[in-house]
């Protein structure tokens, strides 16, 4: 099963046009939350990128994000990083941030400390 979203249960993006190094436009699809794989996944230029979870009660694990290499500096981690946290906040769990990139971003982002799990 797989929802769309980004702002919340039920949202869709838009797919939208990434300004990258070097004037490159990169076009990402829509966020995808694929709950069978328990992550948030997007395609840009064809390639797979994707914050990977799991839920253990009240408590998403985020142990993972994936942006391949030729990707990376377009903000697609933040958006899928995002997507995932707001997630949460909906279905008001708390989270583990065990992906280093998820910890940065959340201690970037003042308006995620309250998903931080104790």
């Amino acid at each position: 099963m797989q929802d769309r979203c980004l702002a919340g249960p039920g949202a869709k993006t838009a797919p939208r046009e990434r300004s990258g190094r070097a004037g490159h436009t990169r076009h990402m699809n829509d966020i995808v939350h694929n709950t069978s794989a328990s992550r948030f996944e997007t395609r840009v230029d064809g390639l797979l990128c994707v914050a990977d979870y799991r839920v253990r009660g009240d408590i998403m694990i985020m142990p993972h994000t994936e942006v391949p290499a030729a990707l990376r500096g377009h903000g697609i981690a933040a958006a899928l990083v995002a997507a995932a946290l707001d997630w949460a906040r909906a279905h008001k769990l708390k989270v583990d941030p065990r992906c280093s990139y998820v910890a940065s971003y959340m201690r970037r982002h003042s308006e995620t400390q309250d998903l931080m799990a104790a």
